[in-house]
């Protein structure tokens, strides 16, 4: 297996480079910056040596914000057979879900605590490289937990979630119907439909209208 590390620290990159030379793998390149993988990877499908798959941190220089990740995304749309696993310190959602997005085929999305557990790690690079996938249970759980937020709100009707809109954006009853231009019973229907589409009973008294909201905000 043929590899190119993308990461700015020295300690880690070397570190991960000895664990994947020491099982027998051929670590062709290490560069310390997003701007770097993508010249290098360039370079090498030029000689026609393109690698098998690219490791590389999330967060790279120079501002350490998403240099690393979106030079993934780019290298998988330029080199779709190119198998991309991205390290992260912590389970950075929408960068997960632009990485997967399309397909997720050859690609991985790893917490960098996993490297600690070598054969796991090294096991999840060669899957990525053989065009499976790698994603870290914890990344998971928060991509399936928006899922079932996402499926609370389809429940709702276009009308609805109108409402719930407004209810977010702190509007009354009453201010939502002029705004809606229907009577106030009809917004008390929706709101009450809207509570129970999403499974929030009568006991919850009138927290129920913050925790409506929240649901909306955090889909």
């Amino acid at each position: 297996m043929r590899v190119v590390i993308a990461e700015d620290s020295v300690l880690l990159r070397e570190g991960l480079t000895r664990l994947l030379t020491d099982r027998g793998h051929d670590v062709v390149a290490g560069v310390g910056d997003g701007e770097a993988l993508i010249k290098t990877i360039t370079e090498l499908d030029a000689e026609g040596e393109l690698p098998d798959v690219v490791v590389a941190d999330v967060r790279m220089p120079p501002t350490h914000t998403d240099e690393g990740v979106r030079a993934a995304v780019q290298l998988r749309k330029a080199h779709p057979g190119l198998g991309v696993l991205v390290l992260s310190q912590y389970v950075e959602e929408r960068y997960a879900t632009e990485l997967i997005a399309g397909s997720s085929r050859g690609v991985g999305y790893l917490l960098k605590d996993r490297v600690a557990e070598v054969r796991e790690f090294v096991d999840a690079v060669v899957r990525v490289a053989e065009g499976g996938t790698a994603l870290d249970p914890e990344v998971v759980a928060q991509l399936l937990g928006r899922s079932r937020k996402q499926d609370v709100l389809a429940r709702l009707t276009p009308r609805e979630r109108e409402v719930l809109g407004l209810m977010a954006e702190g509007r009354t009853n009453s201010a939502i119907a002029r705004q809606l231009v229907v009577s106030d019973g009809a917004v008390e229907k929706h709101v009450s439909n809207i509570f129970l589409k999403l499974g929030l009973s009568q006991s919850e008294g009138d927290h129920r209208r913050v925790l409506a909201v929240l649901t909306y905000l955090n889909s």
